[in-house]
């Protein structure tokens, strides 16, 4: 990374190649922290979850692991910046939304289905909503960075 502050290409000039638009300034900061926080508390969710747990709620438990990766990635591809990883990302966003609204409905109209909670269960209730309303800030904010 360039080390700037500001998000647009520089030259880097010992080797004469661009280095990638930072994605992690401004706003981009408090979305990155954020993504990062829920990819430890999913990733150990899900880790205990499924080696101490597995057996009475696979499909939660599997569920829980998913969101945990995709939270990952998307910290990931934050931190990397540049303008491909802007455009993974905001896929990424968009899946993670449209698997909190299916799990979220899904967990409301037939609740034995999850006897033990996802991360997106009840459209992220236990984690204060943040599971609905990061992808659709990360969206908006992946929008407006774009070069």
């Amino acid at each position: 990374m360039d080390g700037s502050a500001t998000g647009a290409k520089t030259e880097n000039s010992a080797e004469g190649e661009k280095a990638p638009a930072r994605l992690v300034t401004g706003p981009g900061l408090l979305l990155v922290w954020l993504y990062g926080v829920m990819s430890v508390g999913a990733v150990s969710r899900s880790a205990y979850q499924i080696a101490t747990e597995f057996d009475r709620a696979p499909l939660a438990h599997t569920l829980s692991a998913v969101a945990a990766v995709v939270y990952v990635f998307i910290t990931y591809t934050l931190v990397r910046g540049g303008e491909t990883a802007r455009k993974a990302a905001l896929v990424c966003c968009a899946a993670e939304l449209m698997g909190v609204l299916t799990v979220g409905t899904w967990t409301l109209l037939q609740p034995s289905a999850f006897p033990d909670a996802t991360v997106w269960s009840d459209y992220g209730m236990g984690y204060l909503f943040i599971p609905v309303l990061l992808p659709v800030t990360g969206m908006m904010w992946l929008r407006t960075s774009r070069r």
